[in-house]
């Protein structure tokens, strides 16, 4: 029974990826692709692939003041790159991702409820929420700073334990991406590691020696405990894997578009086009070999 869980929530996560569709334009269900539900890479190697990437951000994370201040690149460059990056990612993949989800979604809960058009909002409805409570978040540290050191602490940890778990999630389903699609999986990587140098940047310039002293080593080790979480209990409902992802993607675009969307007055839009044109490219790239 395990097994079969894994091989479905494995299947679920593939139609986020692919998004393969029937000749007539419909979407693919599960069942309809058993096909499919053969996969190159076994769970012990993706989850041994998955600790490797993991390895990969949390390095990221230790190295991010550093890779900000890369010689001879100014940090405009840098910033504007990864938010053309961060941008190609949140249009070409995230979007149609949680698109598909809300469809596997619907075929998870046809069988327990009457389809409504209620009901293919739901999946958007737990990505607005992954939204409002990061930007909730994000008002809350900015009145804390305004209201001065007082309550500077208690805002300080809050604000890092919700970054934790935002990373805890997007490692404790890595080794489920990297089973439905290696590719993808390091595209996936790619975005995130320049994700979290960009966040590191907004972090430190928050809340300063604070962050220096134990939160970057937090958030990376919020990593670490998301991979270890995945490979004990990996998940293997449909409908979790679905939400998970759904919640994650809207704190994504929060993010996304507060750190890594660079202000006038600090940014290159030669650059910008040149991380969104890269990477949106890659992106294309792989999904044409996939299909």
């Amino acid at each position: 029974m395990v097994q079969v869980a894994h091989t479905r929530a494995s299947v679920i996560v593939r139609v986020l990826l692919f998004r393969k569709l029937k000749p007539s334009g419909g979407w693919i269900s599960p069942i309809d692709r058993k096909i499919s539900m053969n996969l190159e890479i076994g769970v012990a190697e993706s989850v041994w692939i998955a600790l490797g990437l993991t390895l990969v951000l949390t390095a990221l994370h230790l190295a991010a003041p550093r890779i900000r201040r890369l010689p001879f690149i100014p940090e405009r460059f840098t910033a504007s790159f990864a938010g053309g990056i961060a941008t190609a990612y949140v249009f070409l993949h995230l979007l149609p991702e949680l698109a598909a989800g809300n469809e596997a979604v619907g075929e998870t809960l046809q069988d327990v409820l009457d389809p409504t058009p209620l009901l293919e909002l739901v999946i958007f409805f737990v990505a607005l929420s992954g939204f409002i409570v990061f930007y909730g978040l994000e008002r809350l540290a900015s009145r804390s700073s305004a209201a001065g050191s007082k309550n500077e602490a208690g805002m300080y940890w809050l604000h890092l334990a919700s970054f934790m778990v935002y990373n805890i999630l997007i490692t404790y389903t890595l080794a489920l991406r990297v089973r439905t699609g290696l590719l993808f999986a390091l595209l996936f990587t790619i975005a995130m590691g320049l994700h979290f140098v960009l966040t590191d940047r907004g972090l430190r310039e928050r809340y300063a020696h604070r962050f220096d002293r134990t939160g970057r080593l937090l958030l990376a080790g919020a990593l670490i405990a998301g991979w270890i979480v995945g490979s004990i209990a990996a998940p293997t409902s449909t409908l979790l894997v679905a939400l998970l992802t759904a919640f994650l993607g809207g704190s994504i675009l929060l993010n996304v578009f507060r750190e890594e969307i660079p202000p006038e007055r600090n940014s290159s839009f030669g650059w910008f086009c040149i991380g969104l044109v890269f990477y949106g490219g890659l992106l294309t790239l792989i999904t044409a070999i996939q299909g």
